[in-house]
C-alpha cells in the first residue's frame, strides 16, 4: 500500500454530495410590544403648517398691499417735495436735505435731475413721485405721476 501524507491527500473517487441550503423560514413576527417606535417623516409635522403659514402670510399680504402702497405714494411724494424745496429753495446739498425726512423713511430714495431742477422721490417696487422748482411758487408736486 502506499503510503500517505498529510500533504498528499489519497483523491477520493467520488466527490461528497453538498448537501441542500436549508428550507427558507419566514421572519420571526415581532409583538408589536417589542417593536421600535417609528421615526415621523421628517416633513410630515411640519409641512401641514407651514402651507397653513405660507397661505395667512400671502392673504394677509394682498389685503394689506393698497394700505402699503398708499403709504409709498405719500412717502415718496413727501420726499420728493421736501427734498426739492430744501435743495432748490434753500441751496442746500441733497445730502444735507435728506436728514431732514421723518423718522421710518429709510426705504425712501431721493434722485436729482438738475437739467429740470427735479427732485424724485421712490420706495423701490411700489411708488415713485417727482417734485420740480417752478421760480417764485416752490416746488409743485408732478400730475402725471
Amino acid at each position: 500500500m502506499a503510503q500517505v501524507t498529510n500533504t498528499d491527500p489519497p483523491a477520493a473517487a467520488t466527490p461528497e454530495p453538498v448537501p441542500p441550503p436549508p428550507p427558507a423560514t419566514p421572519p420571526p413576527v415581532v409583538p408589536d410590544r417589542l417593536r421600535k417606535p417609528r421615526r415621523p417623516n421628517r416633513w410630515g409635522g411640519c409641512l401641514p403648517w407651514a402651507l397653513i403659514l405660507g397661505a395667512i402670510a400671502a392673504v394677509l399680504l394682498i389685503w394689506k398691499f393698497p394700505s402699503l402702497k398708499a403709504q409709498a405714494e405719500l412717502g415718496s411724494a413727501y420726499a420728493a417735495r421736501v427734498g426739492c424745496s430744501c435743495r432748490y429753495v434753500q441751496g442746500r446739498s441733497l445730502e444735507s436735505c435728506q436728514r431732514d425726512f421723518e423718522p421710518g423713511m429709510e426705504l425712501v430714495s431721493v434722485a436729482e435731475d438738475p437739467a429740470t431742477k427735479t427732485i424724485t422721490g421712490s420706495v423701490p417696487l411700489l411708488a415713485s413721485r417727482s417734485a420740480r422748482y417752478a421760480g417764485a411758487s416752490g416746488c409743485l408736486l408732478r400730475p402725471e405721476d
